[in-house]
């Protein structure tokens, strides 16, 4: 595996993006471990994405129009969702004073946003489609496609996991309302606008 491979997936995890602000603002909603639940979330529809384009299946995907755009529009339509639950949130501006924290229900539902926001997004499959072919060769074993591809969500959940710890630290502080109203407001345009991207793109 080359230098050049890690340093673009690198590039590619530290821009942040839909699974950067759920995990953000599930870290700060319901602490640490919700984020870092999301975070495996966002990670193991990776997986899956990687594995799928590493034995052939995600080019199936990407060329089925219907797969494809019904994929697309699914994406669209939960990235819309949450960013109406982070806008009406921040609308009402009520919030608990003791949040609960670490819980079973709060886990999972962090582990179901973080893997749905992923894997309901089919740009990742022509990312992985674009890029591996660079550095995996066409008749190399699905082993040296299955570990380049795994890549990305290894380092992207360690990145995650880490922002999660990062914002727990912090979250006596985020937990103020003007600072939550601000953090759901800002989520929920940027989840508007990372829905609108998927609706405009063409490919």
């Amino acid at each position: 595996m080359s230098i050049e491979f890690v340093v673009v997936v690198l590039v590619v995890v530290l821009v942040p993006g839909a699974d950067f602000i759920v995990t953000l603002r599930n870290t700060v909603m319901h602490g640490r471990s919700a984020g870092a639940a999301t975070a495996l979330g966002v990670g193991a529809a990776s997986v899956i994405q990687g594995t799928l384009v590493s034995v052939g299946l995600g080019a199936v995907i990407v060329r089925s129009q219907v797969l494809f755009t019904t994929l697309r529009w699914l994406g669209i339509a939960y990235l819309f969702y949450l960013a109406v639950q982070a806008l009406r949130s921040a609308w009402r501006g009520r919030y608990e004073t003791d949040p609960q924290t670490g819980g079973p229900g709060e886990r999972a539902k962090g582990l179901r946003q973080g893997f749905l926001t992923n894997i309901t997004n089919p740009k990742m499959f022509v990312f992985y489609l674009s890029l591996l072919p660079q550095f995996v060769g066409v008749t190399a074993p699905v082993w040296q496609w299955l570990v380049h591809a795994w890549v990305l969500p290894a380092l992207g959940t360690a990145y995650l996991i880490v922002l999660a710890v990062l914002a727990g630290a912090l979250r006596d502080r985020l937990l103020r309302p003007v600072v939550r109203r601000t953090i759901d407001a800002v989520s929920g345009v940027a989840l508007l606008g990372f829905g609108a991207r998927l609706a405009t793109s063409r490919a």
